[in-house]
């Protein structure tokens, strides 16, 4: 077992480090109090490569692995979370279901734009009563001529508020169930009756836009029906199960900016003559923050080889998932500790850490429903 990176992953981290340390830790803090959309940092992604990470060059991608995908959003992640969540919906949530579900008159129209890094997208599933239970949607597609008319409204979706494309699930069939559930590409910024609703005050990720879509008879072509009717919740599960990686990724990435906060502060922080590093109380707290960040970028690595090489990794992304998240609010709640009054205050960045933090343990799936997911696929025997 190699747990070494090739020369092309260990290039991809440190540019990605570098990119975070640069140009988007300086910023953070700024773009966090203004709720400012990070648009220059998200064209400079583009042209590193990392808005459409595993996307073929042919299709405005970097044509690389996950694991790659996994080592670069961390470390962006680390820089600024809120950058992070927007490249991983990019890459996760947009790009993967049109690349692997999307006709190639559809990737040449609606991925390129969005793998290139020349325009944002989304993924509209959740609504206000259907999150953790998407078979309860209530949007709709009706098949009218040559377009879809769709009606409904889509509720925190990242990106929803400046992105250009969206995947988008609406029922085509009520008597089917979930069965009934379709997959649909819109351009948002050329369909009539769509409009964006709502833009949420959040906790946290504020640089980082969370919106309502609205459609009122938004009427979209009838060949940008993603594969075929009916086949929308299980494109939609599947691409879940890629975007828990993208999620637990950037919840690693929170999790180490902790530590490296952390570890920083408890060094320089004197208090009854010696840094506070040199307590046993503070140690552990860096000790058990290190083994369990560790232990869940380990998990991380395992869930992108198995997607690389083409395995079922939903039992896999889960645990990724569920333990990134909550080592990262863990870490968070821990760091905050080890700064004292500082790290409740802005001045430092703990604060802003552990505000980001707490959303990677809700969205993707909560880790409520993390922990069935592997129940059930350890009951199945997988």
């Amino acid at each position: 077992m190699d747990f070494g990176l090739t020369e092309v992953q260990q290039m991809v981290k440190d540019t990605a480090a570098r990119f975070a340390e640069e140009e988007l830790k300086p910023k953070a803090a700024q773009r966090d109090l203004e709720h400012q959309h990070p648009a220059e940092a998200c064209r400079a992604l583009g042209e590193l490569g990392f808005m459409g990470i595993a996307v073929p060059e042919e299709y405005g991608g970097a044509g690389l692995d996950y694991i790659c995908y996994v080592l670069a959003l961390s470390q962006i992640s680390r820089g600024d979370a809120s950058v992070g969540v927007i490249m991983s919906v990019n890459n996760s949530l947009y790009c993967f279901p049109v690349m692997t579900f999307g006709s190639d008159e559809q990737k040449k129209a609606f991925l390129t734009p969005v793998a290139s890094g020349q325009a944002e997208g989304c993924f509209g599933l959740t609504e206000a009563g259907a999150g953790s239970d998407p078979s309860a949607m209530r949007t709709t597609a009706v098949l009218d001529g040559d377009a879809w008319v769709l009606n409904g409204e889509k509720k925190f979706i990242t990106n929803g508020n400046v992105a250009s494309y969206a995947v988008v699930a609406a029922v085509t069939d009520k008597a089917a169930g979930y069965k009934g559930i379709s997959s649909f590409i819109v351009d948002l910024q050329n369909t009539p009756g769509f409009s964006v609703g709502r833009v949420e005050d959040k906790l946290g990720i504020c640089a980082s836009g969370t919106a309502e879509l609205v459609f009122e008879d938004a009427r979209v072509p009838k060949g940008n029906l993603l594969g075929k009717p009916g086949d929308g919740l299980k494109q939609m599960l599947t691409t879940l199960d890629s975007g828990r990686i993208g999620i637990g990724s950037q919840a690693l990435g929170i999790g180490r900016a902790v530590l490296e906060e952390a570890l920083g502060y408890s060094q320089e922080r004197i208090q009854f003559g010696k840094p506070i590093s040199a307590f046993q109380a503070i140690q552990w707290k860096l000790a058990d923050m290190a083994t369990s960040l560790d232990a869940a970028e380990l998990l991380l690595l395992r869930a992108a080889w198995m997607e690389d090489n083409h395995k079922h990794f939903e039992k896999q992304a889960a645990m990724a998932k569920l333990a990134a998240s909550d080592a990262a609010m863990s870490a968070a709640i821990e760091g905050v500790q080890i700064l004292g009054g500082y790290g409740y205050c802005k001045e430092y960045p703990m604060e802003r850490h552990m505000r980001d933090a707490k959303i990677t343990q809700i969205y993707e799936g909560t880790n409520e429903i993390m922990r069935l997911i592997v129940a059930r696929n350890l009951l199945k025997g997988k």
